[in-house]
């Protein structure tokens, strides 16, 4: 957004300044969309003046919302600007996807900023609709909008394949070479490293990656943080890492920041940054630390152009009430959200939306599993509430006419991924349990993170009814229940990860849906059915995974049988 022109104009309230750690009175003096002059005073202003929220580390198309959708909503929140990772867009239509969402993002006041993608595919093990080589890294960093390398997700490439070893797969050479194009023209480099610790960790580190998003324990944070990383601290709608780490904020404030990663459009509405900055308060954090995390630290880690209310800074700020209730956000000194409403416009849509699906319709004996004689286990992937990673366990198949079928009594359903972006491929079929489905299927072309189809179900026919509403739609969540009942479905056939809708269309159509899924699997362990089931193909992410080539082991980096030898795994019932 351009700054504010040919007007100058003031505001006054309690100037909450997080660099200097300190709160006065004063008056900012705004000319041509930035501060000009503080003008203090002597007496109490009532409302708070506020740097605005800065998200550190976010995947726009987790949200289901284009960039411009997204910022309508965001900005209610008292966010300035975002650290977009586009990823999820790039690994379905490469580098034009990245551009798209540049572009986007242009469209409306929010500032957004960008990373370019360093693992597009996110590892060898699946297929993915985009490739982006070192070529096209070095051209995306030489934009304006794009301020680091995108997280290095494949860490067993960069441990096991860089600088010798075993195991660093196919891709590690050409991830070297994108770590040192990043370094050659100084840009900041992001990591994702889940569990990694010790000399593995210094490794990683070793190559120039500066950031981690993925901490689930304060000891492994500690660790990270003393060997000189930044850590983000998490709270998404899939991984909830915020009570595990806040604590660290209040030694190592100057070295954290405030992410979501991946946040869906039900809870994006109800909050963002400013829900993560009151809960930190509640912990008994001192505000100026919480505001360095939420505010200050990206900025300066990232150089963004965001205003922390200096002279000469963009004038990007907050005004919140004594109980932190943001009540307005400006951007560049323009007034773009006032009261839980949002003053950005909606835009309108003239052409059709990019994407690729090539994926044909399917029929029901394309999910039937044929039994192996003589095999009394399968390998069977257990999904972990509030996390990404999964654990491997096994467990008897149940048996049918032949064929091994969802078992609800025990809770071990049919999972599969379609390659979507070839006409004919052959799903992959695996095992999955803590669903808890106890009729219908869900399905959705949110599945990170080469986003192929996924989908889980209680029996072939259901399976097989909401995979076609995905393919009819050229991208979606779909939720159907049982024998032939009940059907719904939230269009995304923007890349087949976002809508066309407003964002309190899509929020609604995605509580509907949560709705509908937990009301056909009332004793789940899961909070969310859908988020967690979008991340069961995530090759990269410990300890197993069903991709669209196959079930895969993360941490022997390599593709199993399902009915693989279960020495050592624990038994389910």
């Amino acid at each position: 957004m351009k700054p504010v022109t040919g007007s100058t104009w003031s505001i006054s309230g309690n100037i909450v300044d997080p660099l200097h750690e300190e709160i006065y009175p004063g008056t900012l003096v705004i000319s041509d969309g930035r501060i000009r002059d503080i003008i203090t005073h002597g007496r109490d202003k009532g409302s708070y003046i506020i740097p605005g929220f800065v998200d550190s580390h976010i995947h726009i198309e987790s949200s289901m919302l284009t960039p411009a959708e997204f910022a309508r909503v965001a900005v209610i929140h008292g966010t300035v600007a975002v650290v977009s990772d586009p990823h999820e867009i790039a690994n379905v239509m490469g580098v034009r996807g990245v551009k798209y969402m540049i572009e986007e993002g242009k469209r409306v006041p929010l500032k957004f900023y960008f990373s370019a993608p360093s693992c597009v595919p996110a590892s060898p093990f699946e297929t993915s609709g985009g490739v982006i080589n070192a070529e096209e890294i070095e051209e995306l960093l030489q934009l304006d909008e794009i301020k680091c390398l995108g997280e290095v997700m494949n860490f067993h490439g960069v441990v096991r394949g860089v600088g010798g070893g075993e195991g660093g797969g196919e891709g590690a050479e050409e991830l070297r070479r994108k770590l040192s194009i990043a370094r050659e023209h100084a840009k900041v480099i992001d990591g994702h490293a889940p569990g990694l610790r010790g000399d593995e960790l210094k490794k990683y580190l070793s190559m120039g990656i500066s950031t981690d998003h993925e901490c689930t324990s304060r000891e492994e944070a500690l660790e990270k943080l003393y060997l000189g990383m930044k850590i983000m601290i998490r709270e998404g709608s899939a991984a909830k890492n915020f009570d595990e780490l806040i604590t660290i904020v209040n030694e190592h404030y100057e070295n954290c920041m405030f992410c979501t990663d991946d946040i869906h459009p039900d809870d994006l509405i109800e909050g963002h940054i400013n829900t993560m900055v009151k809960r930190a308060l509640d912990y008994g954090i001192e505000l100026m630390k919480v505001l360095r995390v939420a505010c200050v630290n990206p900025v300066i880690h990232y150089q963004l152009d965001v205003g922390l209310l200096r002279r000469g800074d963009y004038a990007d700020f907050i005004i919140a009430d004594e109980d932190f209730n943001v009540r307005r956000t400006y951007i560049n000194g323009a007034l773009v959200a006032e009261d839980g409403r949002s003053l950005i416009p909606r835009i309108r849509r003239t052409s059709p939306p990019i994407n690729r699906f090539e994926a044909r319709r399917r029929e029901v004996a394309d999910f039937f599993v044929r039994c192996k004689p003589n095999q009394d286990y399968i390998n069977v992937i257990e999904a972990v509430d509030g996390q990404l990673t999964t654990n491997r366990v096994c467990a008897p198949p149940k048996e049918v006419d032949g064929y091994v079928v969802s078992d609800t009594e025990r809770d071990i359903l049919k999972l599969v991924v379609i390659n979507r972006y070839e006409r004919d491929s052959k799903p992959a079929i695996g095992f999955v349990r803590n669903f808890g489905l106890k009729e219908g299927a869900i399905a959705s072309s949110v599945a990170h993170d080469s986003h192929n189809i996924i989908a889980v179900g209680v029996s072939d026919e259901d399976i097989c009814r909401a995979v076609n509403l995905i393919i009819e739609n050229s991208g979606g969540i779909s939720v159907v229940s049982g024998g032939g009942g009940r059907s719904m479905v939230l269009p995304l056939p923007v890349a087949g990860l976002m809508s066309t809708w407003d964002y309190t269309r899509v929020a609604e159509r995605y509580r509907e849906l949560e709705s509908m899924a937990k009301a056909l699997a009332p004793d789940s362990a899961l909070s969310s059915l859908i988020m967690t089931l979008s991340f069961m193909a995530l090759s990269v992410i410990p300890e197993l995974k069903l991709s669209d080539k196959g079930l895969f082991d993360v941490e022997e980096s390599k593709f199993i049988d399902l009915f693989s030898p279960c020495s050592g795994l624990r038994i389910t019932d």
